[in-house]
């Protein structure tokens, strides 16, 4: 089988609302046909003939009272239920708790910048990753409470970033932001100005390398997308 024919098909659901830096940068770090799907314009899959399912970040809230939301979240579900490997990343993570019954609640204040997160235990999603690793986050919302038989796989100060239940994973930082994208975002932020000039010095060189080596759960994923349609195959 040629190199083209093996290559993974994974539906990419894109929740940031046209932001011209959130395709570019999964198409790099994911190793699979992406096919693409604006879900704020209610652009969804018909169906679920996918090897993988990726959930992206956005400006918007999972609880919020928007038409294209909850059809998201039920598609999710749906997915998982089905044994479709899943990751979901940042409002990913959290539309993943909610289709399977986690909850999700405001933090009333933002987690931004280059920052530590622990990972707690093994998992082939975070095979090679180091146990304290670098990532760049950006949010105000958080999984408060886990869906019931998921694992928890990683958590800061903020609390709860990585999950896993069954084929799903949800992480709540972003691997897949390069520093133009982390400026981009950062200065898009209604904070404080010396916030936001100390969240941008610290978009660095070296905390980009060293976030850098989080980028490892993309190849992750797929390896593991591979192996079950083998398996399915089998």
């Amino acid at each position: 089988m040629s190199r083209h024919d093996d290559r993974l098909r994974v539906a990419l659901l894109d929740a940031s609302h046209g932001d011209t830096h959130t395709r570019r940068n999964f198409r790099r770090e994911l190793d699979a046909e992406l096919v693409e799907f604006d879900v704020t314009e209610g652009d969804r899959p018909a169906g679920f003939e996918f090897d993988g399912v990726v959930i992206t970040g956005s400006r918007a809230s999972v609880y919020w009272d928007e038409g294209w939301i909850d059809p998201l979240v039920d598609y999710v579900a749906s997915a998982h239920d089905r044994g479709i490997p899943i990751l979901g990343v940042c409002y990913g993570h959290q539309v993943l708790a909610a289709a399977l019954d986690g909850r999700v609640e405001s933090m009333g204040e933002y987690e931004l910048g280059y920052r530590e997160v622990t990972r707690v235990g093994d998992d082939d999603l975070f095979e090679g990753v180091p146990e304290t690793l670098t990532a760049f986050m950006s949010h105000s919302d958080a999984v408060t409470q886990l869906p019931a038989g998921a694992e928890l796989l990683a958590e800061n100060d903020y609390g709860i970033h990585a999950f896993r239940r069954g084929r799903a994973w949800g992480v709540q930082f972003h691997p897949e932001y390069d520093r133009e994208t982390a400026t981009t975002l950062t200065k898009q932020k209604d904070l404080d100005e010396e916030r936001i000039r100390s969240v941008l010095n610290g978009i660095t060189a070296e905390n980009y390398d060293a976030a850098c080596r989080a980028k490892r759960l993309f190849d992750n994923f797929t390896q593991y997308a591979r192996r079950v349609r083998a398996e399915a195959t089998a």
